[in-house]
């Protein structure tokens, strides 16, 4: 199956496309950000499922539309906009479309919308391996509401923001808002004796890191995005266990007289390629997939690695970012880095090997000693 998507978000186009290559084997989905190419693509080769923008840079996914069914009036044509309205809709309807999805949306619903255009749940079930393989070509999108690589790019550049300029990017989104506002009004934020009431308050009375750091934390817990009920355990324990390292880290950071944020953002990163799989391998398992929970460890242990891999490039984390990461997992012999000895530290602690040898020794080596 062919499919051409017309978006110029690229965000957006990333999670049509994985949506879409997700629903089956076989299913190759070309993305367009201009129309132009677009009209190009549609005029030199078939599709069997068009999904376009109405407002793009160079024109109107419209007239996409009109050149498709210049040629076509059975290929399946879906537009997804921003555009609501009644007029807008029966304009559209007036070329042909065979669906209209208006945004925002989530992955669950776009799913839900696209479904009948794309393969069905038992069509072309291929081996786990297969399917993995195939992923990893793929852009990888986790099924939370807020963008971890958005925030990123906005950490990225904390310097620049604002606590308004946060609220107002954040005003829609209901559960992060609900986060920041829980967080801003424990024990540690309340100095006033008054209940922080707005989100603009909130973010200016943690601060602008963590604030993002709180937004990072929500949009890598993954398991309320997932369907498969052992994937959705486990996604649920590894969280815990990604809090714990990130707290971990935090407080060693702080105890060092270090900026924390850093080592606190690391540690949420630290599971990156265990969250990608469980999300790839809820999708399998959706598709008509066959899994136990007894073959998810074996797959953790093969692929996470890979998987890891894959988002750290597409979400360009940096490389001083990367080996923080890399140290929560293995610290090699001779390294001399404080700031890998206390992510490697944290990792330990947060495992409850606190004490043990290879934490004391880590402790001593940054000049630290176990107690408080």
């Amino acid at each position: 199956m062919k499919v051409l998507v017309l978006e110029d978000d690229d965000l957006f186009g990333e999670l049509l496309e994985t949506v879409i290559a997700g629903s089956g084997y076989g299913v190759k989905v070309s993305v367009c950000d201009r129309l132009s190419d677009a009209v190009r693509l549609a005029d030199t080769e078939p599709f069997d499922l068009v999904v376009t923008d109405w407002n793009l840079p160079d024109g109107s996914g419209l007239e996409l539309i009109r050149r498709i069914r210049r040629f076509s009036k059975e290929t399946p044509v879906v537009i997804v906009s921003a555009r609501s309205d009644r007029d807008s809709v029966l304009k559209a309807a007036h070329y042909g479309i065979n669906g209209y999805i208006t945004k925002p949306v989530d992955v669950t619903l776009l799913h839900s919308r696209l479904a009948e255009f794309l393969p069905g749940k038992q069509q072309d079930v291929i081996p786990v391996s297969e399917y993995l393989e195939q992923a990893l070509g793929h852009i990888v999108q986790l099924p939370s509401g807020v963008d971890p690589s958005g925030l990123l790019e906005l950490a990225r550049r904390e310097r620049e923001l604002s606590p308004a300029q946060l609220a107002e990017r954040w005003r829609d989104e209901p559960a992060l808002a609900a986060r920041l506002l829980d967080v801003a009004n424990s024990t540690s934020f309340r100095r006033t004796g008054q209940p922080v009431e707005n989100l603009r308050d909130a973010i200016s009375s943690m601060g602008i890191t963590m604030a993002l750091n709180q937004a990072l934390a929500l949009a890598l817990d993954v398991s309320g995005g997932l369907r498969w009920q052992p994937l959705k355990t486990m996604a649920q324990e590894i969280n815990e266990q990604i809090m714990g390292v990130s707290r971990a880290a935090n407080a060693l950071a702080i105890r060092l007289g270090l900026p924390p944020s850093v080592f606190q953002q690391a540690g949420l990163l630290s599971r990156l390629g265990e969250l990608a799989l469980i999300k790839v391998l809820d999708d399998f398992v959706a598709l008509g997939g066959k899994l136990e929970p007894e073959d998810l460890a074996p797959l953790l242990k093969d692929w996470a690695p890979r998987f890891g891999n894959r988002l750290k490039v597409q979400w360009h984390l940096p490389l001083g970012l990367r080996e923080l990461v890399g140290a929560v997992h293995f610290l090699p012999p001779d390294s001399t880095r404080d700031r890998q000895l206390v992510m490697r530290a944290a990792a330990l602690e947060a495992s409850e090997l606190e004490g043990k040898e290879e934490h004391q020794r880590l402790l001593r080596r940054l000049g630290l000693d176990n107690s408080p």
